[in-house]
């Protein structure tokens, strides 16, 4: 695979066989960042669980204390009595029926998370073929399924991102941007590690973190020690 300039000047100062302390990962992310633009960092997680089965699911939701670098457009659905209460906590989009008519002949995507009331997901489940698939179904393990509309709107708005794994055990989730710096960077990354830690399943065996890489929108993987976090 070619490799831009940019992103060979990155790996020289990177050994691929070591376990770097967290910090020293977020500041090789910094450091190495070539691109024009404020990239996003990310952190993949590889964990020692079966997705396949039930109880070894891994999924939740935590406010990281820096947020995300990036406002997140929040469509709530909700009764029409509660609609001025949703905006007035800063909802983009807010409405019922006529959403979910629109998402289906539309396929509308405008939005980055979807929050419900309980008394809607009747209503909104109608949606999950659609929604599901692209991660963005309300859920209450994710606190999207809320009666709390001030608090869940509030939340994501203040940087709360969603972790789950994916297909092949793997967790991505971005955790902030490189203009973050290191230290904002690695304070994100504890909140996120905690609360990933926090959520291993009782059915889980042997080794839980299996692997923990950093890498920014374009430059190259730097591998963690997150072990730590486990002691």
């Amino acid at each position: 695979m070619f490799r831009g300039k940019n992103y060979r000047e990155s790996v020289k100062n990177i050994d691929r066989a070591t376990l770097y302390d967290a910090q020293d990962a977020f500041e090789l992310v910094v450091k190495g960042s070539k691109a024009k633009f404020d990239e996003t960092v990310e952190l993949h997680i590889k964990l020692g669980v079966d997705s396949r089965h039930a109880d070894q699911q891994v999924r939740g939701a935590v406010v990281l204390p820096h947020g995300t670098g990036k406002t997140k457009r929040v469509l709530v659905f909700c009764k029409p009595e509660r609609e001025e209460e949703a905006k007035a906590a800063g909802a983009d989009f807010v409405g019922g029926q006529e959403l979910v008519q629109k998402i289906q002949s539309e396929n509308w995507f405008d939005y980055d998370v979807v929050v419900a009331t309980p008394d809607m997901m009747g209503v909104v489940g109608r949606l999950g073929k659609i929604l599901g698939p692209k991660g963005l179904m309300p859920s209450p393990k994710a606190g999207t399924v809320s009666a709390d509309l001030n608090k869940a709107i509030s939340e994501i708005k203040a940087g709360k991102v969603e972790y789950r794994l994916d297909k092949t055990n793997i967790i991505h989730c971005p955790i902030g941007k490189v203009s973050f710096g290191s230290e904002k960077l690695m304070e994100n990354y504890l909140t996120l590690i905690g609360a990933v830690i926090k959520a291993k399943p009782a059915a889980a065996k042997g080794q839980y973190i299996r692997s923990c890489v950093t890498a920014s929108t374009m430059g190259p993987g730097v591998k963690i020690n997150a072990a730590k976090q486990m002691a």
